[in-house]
């Protein structure tokens, strides 16, 4: 089988993170506006991301970085590797109970 980063090249796919279809989808899902999804960051977590990097992440012309990950994981309600994989974490990165 191939690896998530193996499927991703194969299939041609020039996006600049993996979790921006995620990050929309939980961001309409609690039925926020990208400017409050924003104001949520900034007043949670002190990240500041505004409404244009927002849509930059969720139409994936914009790189993440790791911070900006776990804070929209906190602000969403869900993991950082959800964001990143769905369900389909790959099994080196799922925890060992």
């Amino acid at each position: 089988p191939l690896s998530f980063d193996q499927r991703n090249i194969s299939m041609g796919k020039t996006s600049k993170n993996t979790c921006g279809k995620r990050v929309k989808m939980l961001r309409v899902g609690h039925d926020l506006k990208q400017v409050e999804l924003s104001a949520a960051l900034e007043i949670e977590t002190g990240v500041d991301l505004n409404q244009h990097a927002i849509s930059g992440i969720e139409n994936g012309t914009r790189f993440v970085k790791d911070i900006e990950l776990i804070a929209m994981a906190r602000v969403l309600k869900t993991t950082p590797y959800w964001l990143m994989f769905g369900d389909d974490i790959p099994k080196e990165f799922q925890s060992k109970k």
